[in-house]
């Protein structure tokens, strides 16, 4: 068995918890379980954690498997980076900006702005939207009265989940243009999915708490370094520092109780027992490991579908972007972002493009998607014409997110099983947000919590703050 970072001297006795999985959600929930004094072992089958939002070397360069966002207003995500102390490391915008180039206008009018007022909900976007070029005057106005229609809906209305987002937009008068150019534009990136597949449950939820909850709620963060550096090296920190046993490269084959309250969790080895397993991995490998009667259903979560994600990665010899990143219409590139520092990158410039809803791209051959994506790079910025590609490749996640679909919230179970002791965490969970960081980070604090409740420990108030910043 292969150790990763342990805490100095003996695992302390008593009630102990177990957390099967290294991403987000499993850190989050190990990290709260030790700040509110409860032993903890980590195990993760990867020999690094942060799941689906890791860094690995290409050459002399610190390459993310994608780019991830987060938005001022997932707050969970926020105390997340507050708690490895790596907020100064992942800013945020002063307010949101987001350019938007599109290549169906002519060039020197390709160019408009998604961005943000110092004004109250909804007039913060107003000025914006009134003057965006990609609609028409007419599109603009029936933009702002379905968001008016959408801030009225009721979240917890479970019929949201039987419709999709598609339709409602287009019962509330948005047209074709109108969904590309603003509600996909944001859907695309958030969902993993394009509004006639997405459920108009979570599509209200993004565009509710993101653009008509707060004026500074959409504005926009993300890592100026490597994300290994985040949720790898300075969670592994936060980690050791708070007592919790982490052990990398240790696959956990099978999770089993004694019916007396104790649970057995077996690695390659070792035997390990536990008051409290929290099983925060996909969903799928959470179907293989749940024990008999621990859910009413657990082919429901095989029922949750996964959708991919590609990146696409360029090195050109000289810089050719001149701004962090945009947001792409009339071409197959969806968002670019500039990683030439973060990556480590000392001369010329490195592009990430991130491409969701991939799945009729997700396994074409390097060479293809070099074809694609090269001449449409110099289309969207013509000081790439005269650069060399120094490198190109891809990423691929081909379960990046679990499918947003309408009904797909029946599927989602929450943090507590049936089975005395056994919790849940990742961001396929019942957490009301799609499968992005802030979901994954709000599961884990969701399983802490019944594992405290369980175990009859105090929730220490300064944990979840960020709950009363939501």
């Amino acid at each position: 068995m292969t150790r990763g970072t342990r805490p100095a001297g003996p695992v302390a006795q008593g009630r102990h918890a177990v957390v099967v999985g290294g991403g987000l959600a499993g850190v989050t929930t190990a990290l709260a379980l030790a700040d509110a004094g409860v032993p903890v072992t980590l195990l993760e089958g990867r020999p690094r954690l942060g799941g689906l939002a890791f860094s690995f070397r290409r050459g002399d360069l610190t390459v993310d498997n994608g780019q991830h966002v987060y938005l001022r207003c997932c707050t969970a995500y926020r105390w997340f980076l507050d708690r490895v102390e790596g907020a100064a490391l992942a800013p945020l915008q002063d307010r949101l900006d987001v350019p938007v180039l599109d290549l169906a206008r002519p060039e020197g009018r390709r160019l408009g702005r998604l961005r943000r007022d110092a004004l109250p909900v909804p007039l913060h976007l107003g000025r914006s939207l009134a003057t965006y070029p990609h609609l028409s005057l007419a599109d603009r106005a029936r933009v702002g009265r379905a968001a008016l229609a959408l801030k009225g809906l009721d979240l917890a209305d479970p019929a949201l989940d039987t419709q999709d987002f598609g339709s409602w937009l287009a019962a509330h008068g948005q047209s074709a243009r109108a969904v590309e150019a603003l509600w996909d534009l944001v859907g695309v990136a958030t969902l993993n999915a394009v509004a006639s597949d997405a459920s108009l449950a979570l599509a209200a939820m993004v565009f509710k708490t993101g653009l008509l909850s707060d004026p500074g709620a959409a504005d926009i963060g993300w890592a100026r370094v490597p994300l290994g550096d985040l949720h790898d090296r300075l969670a592994r920190k936060a980690l050791e520092s708070a007592g919790v046993r982490t052990e990398v490269r240790t696959r956990v084959t099978s999770v089993s109780s004694d019916g007396a309250g104790r649970w057995s969790v077996q690695v390659p080895g070792e035997t390990l027992e536990a008051d409290a397993v929290v099983l925060a991995v996909p969903q799928r490998e959470a179907h293989d490991l749940l024990p008999t009667g621990a859910l009413d259903a657990p082919e429901r979560l095989l029922e949750i579908g996964t959708a991919p994600i590609l990146n696409v990665h360029v090195v050109y010899d000289r810089k050719v972007l001149g701004r962090p990143f945009f947001a792409a219409l009339g071409s197959p590139v969806q968002w670019v972002f500039d990683r030439t520092e973060a990556s480590g990158l000392r001369e010329g410039q490195y592009l990430a493009l991130s491409q969701s809803v991939a799945q009729d791209e997700i396994d074409e051959p390097v060479a293809v998607l070099r074809e694609r994506y090269l001449p449409e790079l110099e289309r969207l910025l013509p000081p790439a014409r005269g650069a060399a590609v120094r490198d190109f490749f891809v990423t691929r996640e081909r379960t990046a997110t679990f499918a947003p679909t309408p009904g797909v919230g029946r599927l989602r179970p929450g943090a507590p099983t049936k089975a005395p002791g056994l919790y849940l965490a990742g961001a396929w969970t019942a957490t009301g947000w799609p499968a992005t960081m802030e979901s994954a980070v709000r599961s884990g604090v969701s399983a802490a919590d019944a594992v405290l409740g369980a175990l009859g420990r105090p929730r220490p108030q300064h944990l979840f703050t960020f709950e009363e910043a939501a």
